[in-house]
């Protein structure tokens, strides 16, 4: 049957929807290098002082090795998912931000595949006809969501990067939220285009 694919679309589609919602999206790690910290402190401690100060400040942080020290230390590490995005929008009190991020990312997506899902199973009549206007009207907000979580990322990376240094060495890496999210795409995009909108029965 020509519905089998489209509904085994939407089913993994709202399958992956779930965890790429709530599973972290993108992870900011940042990480200072102890020499570079030590040198630093000490500068701005010899900058409060006159040229003696910072000569002693210099010579005792050579002979205890402050210069040389290695490794790094963590500074900085934040992990958020679609969800926990909107929580922390509205605890901001962004509140008209988190409600858009939720909308086009949660509501609209999951009324849509919900609304195909139903859309399969009805006969042909006048109610499937004007339910496929709305799907097609909704589609017309298809990448939304993708633009959704691209502003994510940005907001993350952004954020990070005001509260970050020169020291700082920043790392990014993609959550699995953000494969579970692209996975879903790809299926919606599949469901839409698998799905053929029916004209109504002609009234006699």
């Amino acid at each position: 049957m020509r519905v089998v694919f489209p509904i085994l679309a939407i089913l993994i589609a709202l399958v992956l929807l779930i965890p790429g919602v709530t599973q972290p999206v993108l992870t900011l790690e940042g990480k200072i290098d102890k020499s570079k910290l030590a040198k630093t402190g000490i500068e701005m401690i010899a900058d409060e002082g006159d040229r003696n100060t910072r000569s002693v400040l210099m010579m005792a942080s050579s002979m205890l090795g402050l210069d040389k020290l290695e490794g790094e230390i963590d500074a900085y590490k934040k992990t958020r998912s679609i969800w926990g995005t909107v929580n922390e929008l509205a605890n901001n009190k962004n509140y008209l931000v988190a409600a858009l991020v939720a909308v086009f990312s949660i509501v609209i997506p999951t009324l849509k595949l919900l609304m195909q899902l139903l859309y399969c199973f009805l006969p042909v009549n006048r109610f499937k006809y004007l339910l496929g206007q709305l799907i097609q009207g909704l589609s017309k907000w298809s990448m939304v969501d993708v633009f959704v979580i691209a502003l994510i990322v940005s907001y993350l990376a952004g954020n990070a990067d005001g509260q970050m240094g020169e020291l700082i060495k920043m790392h990014a890496e993609l959550g699995d939220g953000f494969w579970y999210f692209t996975g879903y795409c790809l299926f919606a995009i599949a469901a839409s285009c698998s799905i053929k909108i029916d004209k109504p029965l002609s009234s006699s």
